[in-house]
């Protein structure tokens, strides 16, 4: 067994393969989980010829992961200085949330349009899933959780607005957006309840108000990041521009 085999996790919001994962493909979810989590620090660089020693991988299918998460925008590359995880920031926060305040609603706003019983029956399940869902700070199981109900319930919300381009484009967001809350809120311990707040989106949407569910759906995005937003702004050191 490689050392990969012996301490793979599983991807968080990364998209699902069928079948078999690959060497490449268990490597990209173990990278992700670690920068997502914040195991791979912000701004560090990466030298690959000590990640495929710690992994126990061939260069090649690290490379396939490395470029697979570089066009996700968890890691960047430059000339000269090769890669990095891509750093965190107030104004990246900032854009990714301007960009999911965007396409979510739009989405939402089509789901409502096409969607039928079936999507309303998973909306409503995804929901209940959540409620029920414990959240409980500095158990990692429990967070682990229910950041997947959290995730499935907001993807049940658009997933038919049947544009495969845009769900790709929100499960980008949704791993940049997450990797703030898995960093900082796990540092601090604290989260805000959002409960009634999702459950008001799920009920405007089933009942067909667009404009209600879209604005809601707004809203609940505009508080979480202004709660990261404080956090890391506390957090990350002060830099001259």
């Amino acid at each position: 067994m490689t050392t990969l085999d012996a301490t793979a996790r599983t991807p968080d919001t990364a998209p699902k393969s069928v079948g078999k994962p690959t060497i490449a493909g268990q490597v990209e979810a173990r990278m992700r989980h670690d920068i997502l989590h914040g195991i791979l620090k912000p701004g560090a660089r990466l030298n690959l010829d000590q990640l495929r020693t710690t992994m126990g991988v061939g260069l090649s299918p690290l490379r396939e992961a490395v470029t697979r998460l570089v066009a996700d925008g968890l890691i960047e590359v430059a000339t000269q200085r090769g890669y990095t995880v891509t750093p965190t920031s107030v104004a990246n926060l900032d854009e990714v949330s301007a960009l999911r305040i965007e396409l979510e609603p739009y989405a939402l706003r089509r789901s409502i349009a096409n969607g039928g019983l079936d999507w309303e029956t998973s909306v409503m399940a995804a929901l209940y899933r959540l409620n029920k869902t414990d959240r409980i700070a500095g158990d990692e199981a429990s967070l682990a959780e229910w950041e997947a109900a959290n995730n499935a319930f907001h993807l049940a919300l658009i997933e038919r607005c049947d544009m495969p381009l845009l769900l790709k484009m929100y499960n980008s967001l949704v791993n940049l957006n997450d990797r703030y809350r898995h960093i900082y809120l796990q540092a601090v311990g604290i989260q805000r309840e959002v409960i009634d707040e999702h459950t008001a989106i799920a009920q405007a949407a089933v009942e067909r108000r667009a404009d209600d569910a879209a604005d809601l759906l707004c809203k609940h995005i505009e508080r979480s990041t202004n709660n990261l937003r404080r956090l890391i702004a506390a957090e990350l050191p002060k830099v001259s521009e």
